[in-house]
């Protein structure tokens, strides 16, 4: 066709054209002339230098990317030598692999009460470690499903979710993800310092390679699940639960589970003691994972979201902690150093503790304003020493000092017990006939109630109704050295002044100490060891201590008990303890320091010793609150129900008084009062003094030492401006060689 185009054309004249035509000239078909396609030589140029551009263009973007790949190739080659330079250099660091083991978790120690329920658990890490199956199944998956969605399928290291992370991170220009794996998370508890350096990243890395390696995933998972910090001092999912729920993991639901499982991102900042509200948010966040992955359905699901919110205390709450603080306290004493963990068995009875919180926390919320009073303590003991049930304060949440053990302030009357028995063992009697009159020791004048005295009573009456003269004349008779032994005798730890004030309790001392003080007149006379722990057995069930209530030494002498639970039964019959009787034998002494800063009362049957208390940290007055009040309320509330359904024993001694029927009338024209509350002669010149009639109360007199103002302890609107002697009023005193008629006739 081109040689066509290019063949020249010339006319033949050979004869007619096939045509017909007569002119004589033709063309023939295959040499008519058609117009060229063929472009002009500018054109063509023109043509060439486009296609030339184009091609250039393709070679040009082709040959971009291709330098692109390579050197990013080139790149990622000297990239990975440059990883793997690190990786041996900080690799090499590290102590040989074959060394490696997992470091023993923190050993717990679960406390338990005298029936087997869960009092706390203390260690580091506050919770008992619990098995992958044991737990409910939903914390595990709702870990999973937050934390590490690929956790059954990666090999330590999750390449896709660390690629999603970095490209994340890049795109926000500021880090909001992370992309370690559970292992990866595991390993850096186990192993690692939360340093944030490319050498920790690395030794993160080979250490999740060798935990995958060594452990099965379920082995990691748990492990992980019962070290990890889910914040407010928790670790492990069994802390967490307690802490938070108040239960075990064993039970929590699936609104619980995700609210543990949303926790790890930020555990002190999302911990639902600190912010509920984040810590809901992000439980909704972790159900929807959940939903994504197809672990819940949909009706699990609308459940879970509409569950109220979880509200925690900022702290571990509850009395029963006060009890596991005290026997952390005691426990190296006894097995030294936990390497393991234990199981302590203590002699705390968790119901009576529910009780001995709920009366003082109700007290408190309905009296406390009113009253002036924002603190309560309460101790349990029974006659073997084991301590049945203690609260240290109002709320252990807001404050963990205990009350109960370690705070010292002055008992007031509720420490004349032992005024009281050193007299009886110095031969006085409940029918020993006192003068009640005003009485000076130098510059100090110990008053009763409104300045109100009876003159001659006996011994019962005035301990029944707290006379603050008569213990005051009891302890210079006796000395107060005597008072002291006595007291340290019967249980008392504190150091004691031993000078006159001590008789009206001016000497600081703890509740517990007090408390146990008293057993021996609820036991019959024996001192036993005052305890917590039963016993200290490890997980697998070795003991390791084991305490057998050894022998209880007599320190005082049965005859003498039965007298002074004669004299203490009246302050709950007819003294100032009324509102404490419940219906069963009982004795005891109530005490209210000056001002009311403290009020007291200490009671027992021949089941339980009970000691109550009321005051304010500060050491602010109450507003006339005695022992009789708040503390003999809370320990009727307490008593009652600790002997619902037990058998009702009388108190150990047997001492009656047998009195003179004209001295009965005599001294108790109405002749309500019981006999031992009457007054009755006694040995000696007493008789003769009993047998006087009743005069005047005769001004104070002056019988030994300095000293200054004590209003009535029981009855503070008694002198209540006067201040509290000071611990050495009147120093050290030798017993004095005073007759007992010499007080009675004040001659």
């Amino acid at each position: 066709m081109a040689n066509r185009r290019d063949r020249r054309i010339e006319p033949s004249f050979d004869g007619p054209s096939r045509t017909g035509s007569s002119s004589g000239f033709s063309v023939r078909e295959e040499d008519r002339v058609v117009p060229s396609n063929r472009k002009s030589p500018a054109k063509r140029k023109k043509s060439k230098a486009r296609s030339s551009r184009r091609g250039s263009s393709r070679r040009g973007l082709f040959g971009l990317f291709g330098r692109l790949f390579y050197w990013c190739f080139v790149l990622a080659i000297w990239g990975g030598i440059a990883a793997a330079g690190i990786v041996v250099y900080y690799g090499a660091k590290m102590p040989a692999a074959t060394t490696w083991s997992i470091p023993d978790r923190s050993p717990n120690i679960k406390i338990v009460s005298v029936d087997g329920q869960l009092i706390a658990n203390r260690g580091m890490s506050g919770g008992e470690a619990v098995g992958l199956h044991e737990m409910s199944p939903y914390i595990p998956q709702a870990v999973i499903a937050i934390e590490d969605r690929r956790f059954y399928s990666h090999f330590g290291i999750d390449p896709i979710g660390l690629t999603r992370a970095m490209v994340t991170n890049v795109m926000g220009a500021r880090f909001t993800q992370g992309g370690s794996t559970l292992t990866q998370q595991l390993a850096k508890n186990l192993f690692l310092k939360p340093d944030r350096t490319v050498e920790r990243k690395v030794q993160e890395v080979l250490l999740a390679l060798w935990l995958e390696q060594k452990h099965t995933k379920d082995q990691i998972l748990e492990m992980y699940l019962n070290r990890v910090y889910f914040g407010s001092g928790a670790y492990g999912v069994e802390a967490a639960s307690r802490r938070y729920f108040g239960k075990s993991a064993r039970d929590v639901t699936l609104a619980e589970a995700a609210l543990l499982a949303g926790l790890l991102k930020a555990p002190s900042r999302l911990s639902p003691a600190r912010d509920p509200k984040a810590a809901e948010e992000r439980a909704q966040l972790v159900l929807a994972a959940m939903k994504d992955e197809g672990m819940v359905s949909d009706k699990e699901l609308a459940r879970a979201m509409s569950a109220p919110a979880t509200r925690a205390a900022s702290y571990w709450t509850g009395s029963e902690n006060y009890v596991a603080d005290t026997v952390m306290e005691e426990l190296p004493d006894l097995i030294g150093d936990v390497r393991s963990d234990i199981v302590v068995d203590t002699t705390v009875d968790l119901n009576l503790q529910k009780l001995a919180e709920d009366s003082i926390r109700r007290l408190i919320d309905e009296k406390g304003k009113k009253l002036d009073v924002s603190q309560g303590a309460l101790v349990s003991i029974d006659n073997s020493g084991a301590v049945r049930a203690m609260v240290g304060g109002y709320d252990y949440s807001t404050s963990q000092f205990d009350r109960a053990s370690e705070a010292r302030r002055q008992p007031g009357s509720a420490f004349k017990p032992f005024v009281y028995m050193a007299a009886l063992e110095a031969g006085r009697t409940p029918d020993s006939v006192r003068n009640d009159a005003p009485i000076k020791i130098g510059k100090w004048t110990p008053a009763n109630f409104d300045g109100k005295y009876f003159g001659k009573v006996t011994l019962a009456t005035a301990l029944a109704k707290s006379l603050n003269s008569v213990a005051a004349q009891l302890t210079m008779e006796v000395g107060p050295d005597a008072v002291v032994e006595a007291a340290h005798r019967m249980g008392i730890q504190s150091d004691l002044q031993n000078n006159t004030s001590i008789a009206l309790g001016t000497s600081e001392v703890t509740p517990l100490e007090l408390t146990s003080a008293y057993v021996p007149f609820a036991n019959g006379g024996y001192r036993p060891e005052i305890h917590f722990i039963r016993r200290v057995t490890t997980t697998e069930g070795k003991l390791l201590y084991a305490n057998d209530g050894g022998s209880a030494p007599r320190v005082v002498r049965p005859e003498v008990v039965g007298m002074m639970n004669s004299m203490m039964t009246g302050t709950v019959e007819i003294g100032t303890a009324r509102k404490a009787a419940f219906g069963w034998p009982s004795a005891g002494k109530t005490g209210t320091s000056q001002n009311s800063r403290d009020a007291w009362f200490v009671g027992y049957t021949a089941n339980l010793t009970t000691g109550v208390w009321f005051g304010n940290d500060d050491g602010k007055p109450m507003k006339r609150v005695t022992g009789g009040a708040l503390p003999a309320q809370a320990w009727h509330e307490f008593m009652m129900a600790a002997h619902k359904g037990v058998p009702v024993a009388p108190l150990p001694g047997a001492w009656k008084s047998s009195p003179p029927a004209d001295t009965i009338v005599r001294s108790d024209p109405s002749g309500k009062l019981p006999p031992a509350m009457v007054p009755q002669a006694d040995v000696g010149a007493q008789q003769d003094a009993a047998a006087q009639p009743r005069r005047a109360p005769r001004p104070a007199r002056s019988v030994d030492g300095g000293g200054f103002g004590m209003p009535d302890d029981d009855e503070p609107t008694a002198s209540i401006n006067r201040p509290v002697p000071p611990g050495d009023v009147g120093g050290p005193l030798k017993k004095r060689q005073t007759s007992i008629l010499d007080i009675l006739s004040g001659g």
